[in-house]
């Protein structure tokens, strides 16, 4: 576990090339995204670090269902009995986290990539093989501003999944981007921003499309799915994406 303070009220962190977040609003916490099953034992140590506890998690709000995103957030909703948020047209990832669309088979990226064996196996340390879905997610809609500690407004960005979405945190001029982009892609093992490789991306030019999106929130931080966190601007890293291109 890797814990980075990227403000003053949100804390990432990175498990097994998986990154997900604590928002601290002062009384009140919002987890967004649950990296992997072994990321409730990050979870533990991160609250005793800020000197806080489980029962004030008021929330769970995912940017994606992914396996490497929906890690803790049935066990979450089980054991602290928050509700678990997620754009309306997710909600099938999110109860099956394993089948989702991607353009491209996994098989070629093995072959052409060793880094993302690498980075396969550790999050199968982790437990990404074993990951369960939520069954009863609440659900959220595009621009939305959400009623949850931090209060991030929802910015609709399909393409890596039908419902993907980021987080605005205008007071924080932070973004949670998700894997709309990221500064690591876990299939090739490249590094800088980039969108998410064909292996798991549902549509890469609708992807590419969302960056428009990204760009208009204006964030001066913006913190990825996977990969360091970007601090020289949204407009900085979709220039970069979009000259990487899919892959």
């Amino acid at each position: 576990m890797l814990r980075t303070n990227v403000t003053e009220r949100i804390h990432m962190i990175d498990d097994a090339y998986a990154n997900w977040f604590v928002v601290d609003d002062g009384g009140a916490l919002t987890v967004v995204d649950t990296g992997h099953p072994s990321s409730w034992k990050s979870l533990e140590r991160v609250l005793r670090s800020l000197g806080r506890s489980a029962g004030e998690i008021e929330a769970v709000v995912l940017t994606h269902g992914h396996f490497d995103h929906m890690g803790f957030a049935r066990r979450a909703r089980a054991d602290l009995g928050v509700d678990v948020w997620a754009h309306e047209l997710e909600v099938p990832v999110v109860r099956q986290p394993w089948r989702y669309d991607h353009e491209r088979s996994r098989a070629r990226y093995v072959a052409r990539h060793p880094g993302f064996v690498r980075i396969f196996a550790a999050m199968a340390a982790a437990g990404a093989l074993w990951v369960k879905g939520v069954d009863d997610a609440k659900t959220f809609g595009a621009g939305e501003e959400l009623d949850v500690p931090g209060r991030p407004r929802v910015i609709f960005t399909p393409g890596h999944t039908h419902g993907h979405c980021a987080l605005l945190f205008p007071e924080q001029g932070a973004l949670i981007a998700g894997d709309a982009i990221v500064t690591l892609n876990p299939y090739t093992a490249t590094e800088g921003p980039q969108i998410v490789a064909g292996a798991a991306t549902a549509d890469s030019a609708r992807a590419l499309d969302s960056l428009d999106a990204l760009a208009a929130t204006g964030a001066e931080t913006v913190l990825c799915g996977h990969g360091a966190v970007w601090t020289h601007g949204i407009g900085a890293a979709v220039e970069r994406a979009r000259a990487a291109g899919p892959s």
